[in-house]
This record gives structure tokens, C-alpha cells and sequence, in this order.
């Protein structure tokens, strides 16, 4: 009883102390400073956009220029002064949002204007003497969290949005920032929330007729079909980090094959030295490049020598083994020349060709390398018409790194593949984009494994049963940000640019 007594206590102090911390937040936002930055590009432009944002946000509006009657979101081209000097700073675009339909969901205000250095100083400075203070990295998105005008899955797929490189980014990142991810988790959530309650009051009144008999049992139904549908979601195969991060893309292959050429076709400039001398790469060159709207992180190896000359060969050759058991992709490169001239299926070739490269980590199954792998047959331009037409009928890809012969058809190849490791990014399915949304989500799911766990004895309590579900709801609250702390927001925010 005295334990019990502790606990009950114990967790008053703790629901007090979260109930403090967040009128302090709240009372930091309505009474706290009104912020300001440069919202475009940073450099001259031709119009820059500066957001004022907080609780005196009309002021810059009120002391800055002659607007008399003032609507929401209008546009009114004003002269804009310094409102100690009367000084005209320059001629612009002005617009007012209320609170809360703005995107901090305080008041805010926009000056758009010519984006010279010297008009941006002088606007900068003039804000700063109504009191104003400039935005931290991230504070204006901030603000719009805690007003919950975005929740930290919209939140982050707006920084993926601000970072995207490629089409398939861009696309995976909007869904994201449109609250996709938000919607699936947030109704996980609830569905949560709803079994924890229909099993509390099964707890409470289950001997009385105040509830039906059966609701303990469609409750787990409901909480089995949901662990499915999360475990469903967790084997994916990454797809969602991988194109936010990028494919890993390795090429491999004997000395001399190419490998190097093939790097610089494919990145569209000279980035490796490439010598006809066997060797040439000796260590890894990594680099970045868009195929197909897909983001690549190209790796070119050293040449993978049986009987390599010094210890730095040697050292190339042991990264370029690495770089290929850690890869999402890899361009194995093999001598068009030297296939011909060999007389042996390609099949038979290629076997033999792995073999030689002592390659473990590829896996030949009848005779064909799996998805995340493409034969790519280089220097054509040696070969005879007739030889060509034989490599076509192989299941490969021959090009030329010389006249770029057949390389259309490679970045094709290579984009279907792609495709099918990163997904195609869609409302009906969207994917996990992030580490964070991985960990909780698999310790919710373990959760739901221990709470069907605990009820499967023939003798077991409900109600630390109940505590389970608890947490699964938890985990999930952490995601979208219903149960968050400073140091997860720190880490969200961190890497957003001033001005957002």
C-alpha cells in the first residue's frame, strides 16, 4: 500500500512538472519576443523576402509605412522607412497574417523587397529598433510546432523539402511535409489509445453489466491486426531512407576494365584519374550524382587484383571489398575484350569472373546477379559489329566509355533498378524517411509482442498488460510529437536554415 501510495505520488509530481513546463512554453510564445530574418536566399537577388513573426509583428507595419486600412493577406506595394529616421529603405511588397491562419500561427508579417546587400542591411537594422530580435535556425517552424500548425513528421519532411537534390526526393519529402506519415501515425495513435481505454474499463467494470462481454477480445483483434500492419510497414527494406539519403552505389571490377571512366560518364566531369595503366585507382573516390531523379553516392574502387604489388594495393583492394559489402548497388565493370576472346558463355564467365574477384557478397542464381546488381560490358568501341551483337543477346548492358555508346540505355537500366531498391514514393503507401520513425515504431511494435505475450499465460495481470499498450501509444506519440522532449526538438531543428 505505502509502494502504491509512492507511485500515485511519484506521478502527480510528474503530470505537475510536464503541466509547468508547458505553460512556461506557451507563455514563452504569447509574451516572448517577436523574431525576424531573411527568409529567401542568401546573396543578391532580385527580390528578397524578409518574415517578421510574434506578438508586435503589425508594429513593422504600423511604423514602417503609410498603409491606413490594413486586410489580411493583401498585397500592398508601399515605400518602406525606417521608422526613426523617416529614410525610405526601399519600395516593396508588404503582407499581414493574422494569427492563427499564418504559418507560425502568430501574427506575422512579409517584406518583400530588391535584394541588395545594402537594402537588407538597412531593413535588418531597422527592424532590430523596434525591439525586434533576429530568428534563431529553425524558429519560425518552431513556433508553428508548438501553436500545432505542423506536427515533427511535417515538420521534418520540410527540411527534406528545403534539401532535396532530386525528383524522387522532392516528391517523397511533399508527401511527407503534406502530413502523409502524419495521418498513418496519428491514427495508429488512436487506435492505440481506443484499446487502452476499452480495456480499462474492462478492468473496472468487466463483472458488471454497464459493458459488453466482448469487448476484450475485439480489442485484440484490433491490436493484432494493428502489430501486423506496423510490422508491415517496418519490412520495407529502407526504401524511404535510402532515397533520402542516397543509394550507395559501388563499382567494381578487374584493373583496368574502365571503372573510372565509367565514374566520370556517369557524374558528368573528370573527377578520377584515368590512365591506361592497370592501377591507375587506388583508393576509394567517392561522389554524388542524380540518375533518373534518384540520388546516387558513387563509389569507384580500386581494381580488384589477385596478386596486388604493394601494401597499398593491398589497402585499396580490402576498401573496395567493404565499400561493396556495405553498398545498396553495385556496377560490377568487366572487359568486353577480354569476355570475346575467352570463347566461354557468358554465364560460365562470369562465374569464373566473381570467382577470380573473390566477391562473397554476390550471389550468382541461375547464372544472373540479383536486383541490386548490373553487368556492365565495357569497351565495345574494340569489338567487331558481330561481337556487339552477340554481347546484346546476354543479359548485360554494353557501352563504350569512349563514343558513350550504349549509355542511354544503362542510365535506363539503372533507374528501374533504382526504382525498385528506393520504392516510388505515393499517398496510398507512404514510406519511413527517417531513423528516428524506425526506432520508435519497432519498440512500439515489441510492445505489442509483450502485451499479447503477458495475456497468452494462464495466469496473468491486466492491468500490467494494459501497460504495454501504454507505451506502444507512447512510442508513437514521439513520432509525430504528441510526447516530446527539448532534446529531440533540439536535434530537429538543429539543421534548419535562419529564416524557416
Amino acid at each position: 500500500m505505502v509502494f502504491i501510495q509512492f507511485c500515485i505520488k511519484r506521478k502527480s509530481v510528474l503530470q505537475s512538472f510536464i503541466k509547468v513546463h508547458q505553460r512556461l512554453l506557451c507563455s514563452e510564445l504569447k509574451e516572448g519576443s517577436t523574431i525576424y530574418a531573411l527568409s529567401s536566399g542568401q546573396g543578391k537577388c532580385g527580390v528578397a523576402v524578409v518574415r517578421i513573426s510574434g506578438s508586435e509583428a503589425k508594429l513593422a507595419l504600423d511604423k514602417m509605412t503609410n498603409i491606413s486600412k490594413l486586410e489580411p493577406r493583401k498585397a500592398y506595394l508601399r515605400n518602406i522607412r525606417n521608422s526613426e529616421t523617416g529614410d525610405i529603405i526601399d519600395k516593396g511588397l508588404c503582407l499581414w497574417f493574422p494569427g492563427p491562419n499564418s504559418f507560425t500561427g502568430e501574427d506575422s508579417v512579409e517584406f518583400q523587397i530588391h535584394g541588395g546587400t545594402a537594402i537588407l542591411s538597412a531593413l535588418m537594422s531597422a527592424l532590430s529598433k523596434l525591439k525586434f530580435r533576429p530568428a534563431l535556425p529553425g524558429e519560425f517552424t518552431r513556433r508553428a510546432f508548438f501553436h500545432d500548425k505542423l506536427d515533427l513528421t511535417e515538420i521534418e519532411g520540410l527540411a527534406d523539402l528545403i534539401h532535396a537534390e532530386t525528383e524522387q526526393q522532392r516528391k517523397q519529402a511533399l508527401l511527407q511535409a503534406h502530413g502523409n506519415l502524419s495521418s498513418l501515425y496519428s491514427s495508429w495513435r488512436a487506435k492505440l489509445l481506443k484499446s487502452l481505454a476499452h480495456i480499462e474499463a474492462y478492468i473496472d467494470f468487466g463483472e458488471e453489466e454497464n459493458i459488453e462481454t466482448d469487448v476484450f477480445e475485439q480489442s485484440n483483434i484490433n491490436l493484432k491486426q494493428l502489430a501486423e500492419n506496423i510490422n508491415k510497414h517496418l519490412r520495407d527494406g529502407r526504401k524511404g531512407e535510402i532515397l533520402r539519403n542516397g543509394i550507395r552505389t559501388v563499382i567494381i571490377g578487374e584493373p583496368n576494365v574502365g571503372k573510372s571512366s565509367l565514374l566520370n560518364r556517369l557524374v558528368q566531369r573528370n573527377a578520377a584519374i584515368v590512365t591506361p595503366i592497370p592501377g591507375t585507382t587506388r583508393d576509394v573516390v567517392e561522389l554524388t550524382a542524380n540518375i533518373a531523379g534518384y540520388p546516387i553516392l558513387l563509389a569507384d574502387t580500386a581494381g580488384l587484383n589477385k596478386n596486388p604489388n604493394d601494401i597499398v594495393e593491398i589497402e585499396g583492394i580490402k576498401r573496395a571489398r567493404d565499400q561493396t559489402s556495405k553498398a545498396d548497388f553495385v556496377v560490377l565493370v568487366i572487359n568486353s575484350l577480354e569476355y570475346t576472346r575467352s570463347r566461354k558463355k557468358f554465364s560460365e564467365y562470369l562465374n569464373d569472373y566473381i570467382k577470380n574477384l573473390e566477391l562473397k557478397d554476390l550471389i550468382l542464381v541461375d547464372g544472373e546477379l540479383g536486383g541490386n546488381c548490373i553487368v556492365v560490358v565495357n569497351k565495345t568501341d574494340l569489338l567487331t559489329e558481330e561481337e556487339k551483337w552477340t554481347l546484346n543477346k546476354e543479359n548485360v548492358v554494353a557501352i563504350s566509355c569512349i563514343d558513350e555508346e550504349g549509355f542511354q540505355n544503362l542510365l535506363e537500366v539503372m533507374g528501374e533498378r533504382f526504382e525498385v531498391i528506393c520504392g516510388n514514393p505515393s499517398a496510398e503507401n507512404p514510406t519511413i524517411s527517417q531513423e528516428r520513425h524506425r526506432n520508435h515504431l519497432e519498440r512500439c511494435h515489441e510492445c505489442l509482442l509483450n502485451y499479447f505475450d503477458i495475456i497468452s499465460r494462464e495466469e496473468y495481470d491486466i492491468v500490467l498488460a494494459s501497460q504495454e499498450i501504454r507505451k506502444a501509444a507512447r512510442e508513437v506519440g514521439k513520432i509525430t510529437g504528441h510526447i516530446s522532449t527539448e532534446e529531440v526538438l533540439d536535434t530537429i531543428f538543429k539543421n534548419f536554415c535562419i529564416g524557416k
